[in-house]
């Protein structure tokens, strides 16, 4: 039987209205330390983002977005926190905040494949 390491996700929320407590689920963050993964993947429902809020800026949102893929990616890309150590910038990506794009509290469990758990996620939990 293969074995399984421990993993902590959470789930990436878009907030348009941040007073009304509102959410759409657009991504999932997951990390892995046995296998040295930290990854995110998102999709954004444009239609279903409109009906929380017609003025939403889509570009900004895609920028916001792609800051957490080039802090997953590490080093220059991520900017000063891609040069956090693996859990540090999973930590900085999962801290509690309060503007448009969240995370979700994070949750444990265990995993053989990393890649596979992540993309299984986002389809249970955004799709």
């Amino acid at each position: 039987m293969p074995e399984k390491h421990l993993f902590e996700y959470a789930i990436i929320r878009v907030v348009p209205r941040v007073e009304r407590e509102e959410f759409l689920n657009v991504g999932v963050i997951l990390y892995c330390p046995a296998q040295g993964f930290l990854q995110t993947v998102f999709e954004l429902n444009e239609d279903r983002l409109r009906a929380f809020s017609a003025q939403i800026d889509l570009n900004e949102l895609h920028e916001r977005l792609n800051a957490f893929e080039r802090i997953c990616a590490g080093k220059a890309q991520g900017g000063v926190i891609g040069h956090l150590p693996i859990a540090g910038r999973f930590r900085w990506l999962t801290a509690a905040r309060s503007t448009v794009v969240q995370t979700s509290k994070v949750h444990p469990g265990l995993c053989v494949n990393a890649q596979e758990t992540l993309l299984k996620l986002h389809n249970q939990l955004v799709l």
